[in-house]
Order: C-alpha cells, then structure tokens, then sequence
C-alpha cells in the first residue's frame, strides 16, 4: 500500500512540474508562428520597455498606424521588456491577458532616437485607458 501511495505523489509531482516548466519566459515570442517577421529599424536608435503591473503573465502586441503587426513578446507578472530598434511610426499596443484581449487607446509616436515606456495594468476603474477586443483583432495580420 505505501508504495502505491508513493508512486501516486510522484506522478502528481511529474504532472505539477509539467505544468509549472510550460509557463514562458518574459522575452519568448509564443505567437511567432502566427504572425509575420518582427518589424526592426537599424539605427533609429529607439526603444520600448513595457511593464506587466498584473498578477498574471501576458502577451503584449505592437501595432503600427495602419494596425501592421510590429513585435510581440511574453512578459511574466511584475516583469518588463524592452523593444529596440522600433521603427518610426505612430503605435499603440493589443495585450493578451489570461483570456482576455484589450487595445490600449492611447496612440504614441516613435520618433528618432525616443525611449517609450508602457505600463500594462488593468483596473477596472480606469476603463476609458482600455478596450476589450476579440482574439480575431489580436492575431490578424
């Protein structure tokens, strides 16, 4: 019996390390497959640092001024990332939060040898910052 009992806490083990290894890394490109190359512009000297403020990892979208895919990336819960590189445009940012998509509406201009910095967090009494959209906005091309 305590053998049984033993390789029963083992599998659990096995099966909770399993779950616990497939969580991302802050930096992964998880979508890569789903979208086209990442947009990158040598020498425009600018970058983007978002910050995940949740509790919870997300993935964050860079779109450009005709809604062009730019970059995307994985970032754990309280971590951040920097884009750089980015190309001069007008982009706002789509985020994938547990099951959830939101489009910040807020429009930023990159500009020549700018740094960026977002803050992604969600409270629900800050609604007017965010819009709720559909996973088909988020992985169109």
């Amino acid at each position: 019996m305590p053998i049984l009992l033993i390789m029963k806490n083992i599998a659990l083990i096995l099966c909770l390390g399993l779950f616990v290894f497939q969580r991302g890394n802050t930096g992964d490109q998880t979508f890569s497959h789903l979208f086209p190359e990442d947009v990158i512009h040598l020498h425009t000297k600018t970058s983007l640092k978002i910050s995940n403020e949740t509790d919870h990892d997300i993935i964050a979208l860079v779109r450009g001024q005709r809604d062009e895919y730019l970059r995307h990336v994985y970032i754990r819960s309280l971590e951040e990332h920097t884009f750089s590189e980015m190309p001069l445009t007008r982009f706002y940012v789509q985020f994938k939060s547990q099951n959830f998509y939101f489009e910040d509406l807020e429009r930023t201009v990159m500009n020549f040898g700018e740094q960026h910095k977002f803050q992604f967090f969600y409270d629900p009494t800050q609604k007017a910052a965010y819009k709720k959209i559909t996973e088909e906005d988020f992985f169109k091309h």
